[in-house]
């Protein structure tokens, strides 16, 4: 350990508040984090230097434990694509980081670590350093005081990198206020919509008006090519009637799947932890052993006072002063030996000595919430899982095949139909676009309107519609584009005429209406609704038309008025009749001056990431990503 943290507990490190910078094993005995496990295989790369599954696994299980942790119960937040890109986004960023760090060659003094590290709350006893506690907690850990400290040093360098530029965001205090003034003003307003409806009955179309549109217009009045198709479906859904499965296999499956079935189930448990490291000699571990047993016989003898003793006996700080409470957990957030007592105990129970990595501990299971799934109950979901699984498989053996067949028998369907048990369907009459809605793909229809599907009748190739789904198709009968006739439409023209007079005709009187109130007189026939008092992030029922408006007015003098033609609807008239302050309160314009300084500084921050990102070759491998096994623990 350095010296120096010997002579230093206080200090301007001691004043960080530690947001992005977390000891991330949490220093406690019971942590997922020195779990083993994973693959070197990369899910991003920066600039030549890898991301691997592993490190993204473990941000995600960070994560995860971090909820677990505080009960949150947005866990299923963690399997969308937005959360998954934003931790492998953190990651990228600390890899841009890091690289700026030794280009630009910051550094961490060894009394600056030091007094950072001093200040630790994990490392204070009494309110000051304790270097006993230190030591017992890095062993308890499998970290050297080397690794630590590299690891704090190299968290400090990051934040320096991280934070330096923003603290350089400035703004005068003349913008400041303006801004200010500008984003949290209030405007009382007023709307009158002047619709194109309400004239609909005053207007004339003559059908000469109407035919000479059609002339005008032919090209807008076609029928679009069509086809009739016959089809072969290759699906792994048809599939799974024919796959079998068996009770072993079914068994098998729940038994490797335990933690997929209950994750819905919460264990709230305390322990008492007698520490040993899992390096420890022989010796060391046979007495600490030898305490454990000793405790657990008092355990045993007086079950009630077991907050008592994990006060007097536990060596896990972390929940020995909350009677050695670790909350509520689910499967997967504590080692493999600590969570397999834990699901098998009842309310209630005190476990027998129970050996981890991390020494002997004595469990005692609070409270269960939430329920695990038996195998009974979920047999039958576990079967067609499996079926479907074996599907899946039939489904990957026959595709190539089934693509050769109707590819090298392409003046016929049938074959391909008899060979894989399929029914040729048949279509109706189908536009492109008809047809891509129909079977949910572009690419198939592109095919089927090639000149040697279409003339010369051949099969299209086997096409990937869906997933695990195949089409091929070939053209029964074919109608070329033809024009609509004059009578099929002339309706809808007419329709579509008069609507256009009609918004002419309340645009007109919009224009006409908003210069009269301009002018400071009266203008009859305009229905306001009740006056709101809206602010840039409370529009008050106002539409969107009106919000995006309503503060470009300029309001020197009131009440001041705007007008919006709507080719939909008609006119818009909006009417603000007072402007007020919303930060006439010292205390409110004091938070939203923070919270401007907070936004200028992240748009620092980004900038500066963005920058960095610029200058770099960023490669990410999205499918592995978002595959269950870059997450799988």
């Amino acid at each position: 350990m350095l010296e120096i943290i010997r002579e230093h507990s206080t200090g301007w490190m001691a004043k960080l508040i530690l947001v992005l910078i977390t000891v991330p094993f949490a220093l406690f005995g019971i942590d997922s984090y020195l779990k083993n496990a994973g693959s070197g295989a990369s899910v991003a790369k920066v600039d030549g230097a890898t991301i691997s599954v592993q490190e993204y696994r473990n941000a995600m299980q960070s994560l995860r434990d971090r909820l677990q942790k505080e009960n949150s119960k947005d866990l299923g937040a963690l399997d969308s694509p937005e959360v998954k890109q934003s931790v492998l986004d953190r990651l990228i960023n600390t890899r841009l980081l890091n690289a700026e760090v030794v280009k630009s060659r910051f550094v961490v003094t060894n009394e600056q670590l030091a007094q950072f590290i001093t200040s630790l709350p994990e490392f204070q006893q009494g309110g000051k350093f304790s270097q006993e506690v230190y030591d017992k907690l890095l062993t308890q850990n499998q970290m050297t005081p080397t690794q630590f400290e590299n690891k704090m040093r190299g968290e400090l360098l990051l934040q320096q990198a991280r934070d330096g530029l923003p603290g350089l965001a400035f703004t005068s205090p003349v913008i400041e206020d303006s801004t200010l003034k500008v984003e949290h003003q209030q405007r009382e307003v007023t709307v009158a919509e002047i619709k194109a409806a309400d004239f609909i009955s005053q207007v004339k179309v003559d059908p000469s008006e109407v035919k000479a549109y059609y002339d005008k217009h032919k090209d807008k009045f076609k029928v679009p090519e069509q086809v009739k198709l016959e089809f072969v479906m290759m699906s792994a859904n048809t599939l799974i009637p024919k796959m079998q499965t068996t009770e072993e296999e079914a068994k098998k499956f729940y038994d490797e799947n335990a933690s997929k079935f209950q994750n819905n189930e919460q264990r709230h448990a305390s322990h008492i932890l007698i520490s040993v490291s899992a390096t420890a000699s022989p010796e060391v571990k046979a007495e600490a052993k030898k305490k454990a047993e000793q405790v657990l016989a008092e355990v045993k003898k007086s079950p009630a006072k077991f907050a008592e003793l994990a006060k007097k006996y536990s060596q896990d700080p972390g929940s020995a002063e909350k009677g050695g409470d670790l909350g509520s957990f689910g499967r997967g957030a504590m080692v493999k030996p600590f969570e397999e007592a834990v699901f098998s105990m009842k309310p209630g129970d005190v476990s027998n000595l129970v050996q981890s990595d991390f020494g002997y501990h004595i469990i005692k299971l609070i409270d269960v919430a939430g329920q695990g799934q038996d195998f009974e109950t979920l047999k039958p979901q576990i079967r067609a899982e499996l079926m479907y699984q074996k599907a899946l498989a039939k489904f990957s053996e026959q595709a190539e095949a089934f693509s050769a067949t109707v590819y090298e028998q392409s003046n016929s369907l049938q074959p391909a139909a008899d060979a894989y048990g399929l029914a040729v369907q048949k279509t109706e009459w189908l536009s492109f676009a008809d047809g891509a809605k129909f079977f949910k793909n572009d690419k198939l229809m592109n095919l089927v309107f090639t000149n040697e599907v279409l003339k010369d009748k051949r099969n299209t190739e086997a096409v990937e519609v869906s997933n695990n789904t195949l089409v091929s198709a070939r053209v029964v009968d074919y109608k070329p584009t033809a024009p609509r006739s004059f009578d099929e439409v002339k309706g809808g023209i007419e329709d579509l005429l008069k609507i256009e007079k009609a918004t002419q005709l309340a645009i007109t009187k919009g224009t006409t209406s908003l210069a009269t109130l301009k002018e400071g007189k009266d203008a009859s026939g305009l229905d306001w609704i009740a006056p709101v008092v809206v602010d840039r992030k409370n529009a008050q029922g106002l539409t969107e038309l009106t919000m995006s408006n309503v503060f470009k007015i300029d309001t020197a003098k009131l009440p001041a008025y705007a007008g919006i033609s709507d080719s939909k609807k008609g006119y818009l008239l909006i009417k603000v009749t007072a402007v007020q302050n919303k930060l006439a309160d010292e205390n409110a314009k004091k938070a939203a001056l923070l919270d401007l300084r907070t936004a200028m500084a992240s748009e620092y921050s980004s900038a500066y990431i963005g920058a960095l990102k610029a200058d770099k070759k960023i490669f990410v491998n999205t499918r592995l990503m978002m595959s269950d096994s870059a997450q799988a623990q």
